[in-house]
């Protein structure tokens, strides 16, 4: 684990090393400054003349500056590492995400992701700084000054031996107990956010339920857990102060008592004052490296938790891969199912799909219609690889898809979605995502094979409307024939609609399908949709029922020999009647 988030330092591998470095200077020059302070003392006690007190000044002057120097350019460079490896491990999730298949995906919530990537990744940045800088003054600085403090005061320094175990011991204690603890708590902010998620992308519906209330409850209910939960940990985590403080003040009592008897008692032979002095110093220096010590202990137990987070993440093996020899040119639309059958994990039960064997030619227009849950969708989304078929074999253009390169495979075949995304942006931004080489007049043609032209020019801006975050400021239907006009824009040899008109009139999805025949005709288009008027002009057309294929043929054909096709088309034709 720590080996694999190690690698995200590549680049500042330079500041990385040289903060330890720099750290070592600056405690090297606060050990030597007792020495000097003690020298000093003793010099002005022996009545030294003036010169040699300026000697001594001078010298803790360099060795304090000196001192400040490595410190703000260990600052410095401990910074730069930091934030240079947090910034690496967001670029390395960010984009072991982006290789996940949807199987992948399914195992993390979108929150949960969010989370990993920032606040999971704070507190992996801030332990690696304390580590690099504070979790290594801390323990040199402890080093030193009791080599320093046995030194000066001899068997004074076997205090530490006693007390440096103890406090460790409870330390230890705490962070134990403490871990398992703050492991629940990121789960429970997994939780939270994805309620905040919910909440957000779905507030026109909150406010058209007036279900502020509720939300509010349950976003209190969440926010309250995690409350309780880091409260307790905070209770358990706090006491390394009071078991600190006891362990300082011990400490300086033992030394102050032990200290003054033993001048006392020696009459100055054993300690002089000097001495009394940098031992009392070094005292402090080596109860601040524990204080430290313990406030590492605290942070790198919070960032414990979190790394384990970040490195299910990196560690997580994509389901869809790529052979080495990838095949990078598709012939033709052509798409064949063998014998398919998937399911959506090795554990399920049931198939999504079951016993699938289809032939599609190249330039098809082929309808699929069924109820909800039917398995539609998860149909289409072997064609592009999305999932990769649990059993059997799809073919796009005559070769298995798992022969292809998926990036290749995925420029060739389009899906608009129903609920499909426009991001944040101008309309001709958006756009480009099917072309970013497009020029204004294809796009302008392509929009106006979606119908989505009239519209457009309708905006102030034009083709550089900017659309917010989702597509908020444009309806259903024109979203839509924005996406169309974006999948269009790829040149694709299958073009798949899944229910990808539902927000528009009958009249535009009859100009939308007329154009794709008119203008597209060599390639294969797919359309899942709900109404029989979207697919009864289809070469042919697929009726799904519980994952499997419950007949195939024309709209005349299916009329006539297929009970759930004909059942809808009558509803529908009823429907139509009763409207007029």
């Amino acid at each position: 684990m720590i080996k694999r988030l190690f690698g995200c330092i590549r680049e500042y591998k330079k500041q990385t090393v040289l903060t330890p470095v720099l750290m070592i200077g600056e405690v090297v020059c606060e050990c030597i400054i007792p020495v000097i302070t003690a020298r000093l003392i003793n010099s002005i006690n022996a009545g030294c003349e003036m010169s040699d007190i300026i000697k001594y000044g001078l010298m803790l002057v360099i060795m304090a500056f000196t001192s400040l120097f490595f410190g703000v350019l260990a600052g410095k460079t401990a910074a730069t590492a930091s934030a240079g490896f947090a910034k690496n491990l967001r670029h390395d999730i960010f984009y072991k995400i982006q290789e996940f298949s949807f199987s992948n995906i399914d195992r993390f919530s979108t929150s949960s992701l969010v989370t990993r990537l920032t606040t999971d990744i704070n507190n992996v940045q801030m332990a690696f700084m304390m580590i690099i800088r504070t979790a290594v003054r801390a323990p040199l600085m402890l080093i030193f000054a009791t080599v320093m403090s046995a030194v000066v005061g001899k068997k004074l320094s076997l205090i530490f031996v006693f007390i440096a175990p103890a406090l460790g011991a409870g330390l230890l204690a705490i962070g134990l107990k403490a871990l398992p603890l703050f492991r629940a708590v990121f789960k429970k902010y997994d939780k939270l956010n994805n309620s905040v998620q919910e909440n957000i992308k779905g507030m026109r519906v909150v406010k058209s339920f007036v279900r502020e209330g509720y939300e509010k409850k349950k976003f209190a209910a969440a926010s309250e857990d995690i409350r309780d939960d880091f409260t307790h940990v905070e209770r358990i985590i706090v006491m390394n102060g009071p078991l600190m403080q006891v362990a300082m003040y011990t400490s300086m009592l033992l030394i102050s008592f032990f200290t003054a008897k033993l001048v006392v008692t020696s009459g100055g032979t054993y300690l002089d004052v000097g001495t009394l002095s940098s031992m009392i110093t070094y005292s402090m220096q080596v109860l601040m490296s524990l204080m430290m010590l313990s406030m590492i202990f605290v942070m790198i137990t919070m960032a414990v938790a979190s790394t384990k987070r970040i490195t299910e993440v990196l560690t997580e093996t994509p389901d869809i891969k790529e052979k080495d020899n990838a095949v990078k040119e598709i012939a033709d639309g052509s798409i064949d199912f063998c014998d398919v059958s998937f399911k959506y994990s090795a554990a399920a039960e049931n198939y999504a799909l079951s016993d699938i064997n289809l032939h599609i030619s190249s330039g098809e227009t082929v309808g699929i219609i069924g109820s909800t849950g039917s398995s539609k969708t998860t149909l289409i989304q072997l064609i592009s690889r999305l999932y990769d078929a649990t059993e059997g074999t799809v073919k796009v253009g005559g070769v298995d898809v798992r022969d292809y390169n998926i990036k290749a495979l995925r420029n060739e075949v389009s899906v608009v979605l129903q609920k499909n995304v426009l991001f944040s942006g101008t309309i001709k931004e958006n756009l480009r995502w099917g072309d970013p080489d497009a020029t204004d007049e294809e796009i302008e043609r392509i929009c106006e094979l979606s119908q989505a032209k009239e519209f457009i020019e309708s905006f102030p801006d034009k083709y550089d409307t900017y659309i917010e975050q989702g597509g908020a400021n444009v309806s259903g239907g024109q979203k839509q024939r924005l996406c169309i006009a974006r999948a269009l824009l790829k040149k694709p040899k299958i073009l798949i609609l899944d229910d990808s008109t539902s927000a528009v009139d009958t009249k535009t999805d009859a100009l939308i399908r007329k154009a794709f025949r008119e203008e597209i005709p060599g390639t294969t288009k797919i359309i899942i949709a709900q109404r029989i008027s979207s697919v009864q002009d289809a070469d042919k057309i697929i009726v799904m029922n519980n994952g499997m294929i419950d007949g195939v043929g024309t709209h005349s054909e299916l009329v006539e020999n297929n009970s759930i096709y004909k059942e809808a088309y009558e509803i529908q034709c009823k429907a139509g009647d009763d409207s007029e």
